[in-house]
């Protein structure tokens, strides 16, 4: 299948989503081209950008004539137009790991709002928060940091043995705590070292420069 693709993100990189995707393409060797979109001056609320998005969100990734918004859509397309061995998997392979891979992404891009207010993704990628967890941010980020720890033990490099694009989802959300040096186990603290130096997400940060 072509690959000729454009990915349309925020024009700051500040996005989680717009990176998810973006570490998905890199993960799968595909080449792509960026666009990016002004949302502090409403680039998204266009006419045409409406059109092609449909939500009128990003990220949006175009593929030819066909162009499908919204993240785990994104991502889910890419796995079934640039399927294994051709490409690297971003999923686990397993149907149960899987499901929970599915699982874990509905749930961090649902859930945990209150965290998501008190840290921001401006956190990561401009400059901590000097404001303390509110009192709800306090049970979002411990009901965030109990699932984590049920899912990963002391050994484990990733989530489901072998690298998926859930693995950079959990570890940004943890990553909000993590460089505002909020309370996070250890193990936890290692396992977003690891996740943030794959060479797909440092590839993201440098777009920020």
């Amino acid at each position: 299948m072509s690959s000729n693709l454009t990915l349309y993100v925020d024009s700051r990189f500040f996005s989680p989503y717009a990176m998810f995707v973006f570490v998905a393409l890199s993960e799968k060797k595909i080449p792509f081209a960026i666009e990016k979109i002004d949302l502090v001056n409403n680039a998204h609320h266009t006419s045409a950008y409406q059109h092609l998005s449909l939500t009128g969100r990003v990220p949006t990734l175009v593929h030819g004539n066909f162009s499908v918004s919204e993240s785990s859509a994104i991502i889910e397309y890419l796995e079934d137009a640039f399927p294994a061995p051709h490409h690297p998997a971003v999923l686990p392979a397993s149907v149960r790991d899987r499901a929970r891979a599915r699982q874990l992404q509905a749930w961090l891009r649902s859930d945990l709002a209150p965290l998501r207010e008190d840290r921001p993704t401006t956190v990561i990628f401009q400059q901590p928060s000097a404001l303390p967890l509110s009192p709800s941010g306090q049970a979002a980020a411990q009901q965030l940091i109990t699932a984590a720890s049920s899912l990963l033990n002391d050994m484990s490099d990733n989530l489901f043995g072998a690298w998926s694009i859930a693995d950079t989802e959990l570890a940004l959300m943890l990553n909000r705590l993590v460089v505002n040096q909020d309370p996070v186990p250890p193990k936890l603290k290692a396992y977003v070292t690891r996740q943030w130096q794959r060479p797909s997400v440092q590839a993201w940060i440098q777009q920020q420069g």
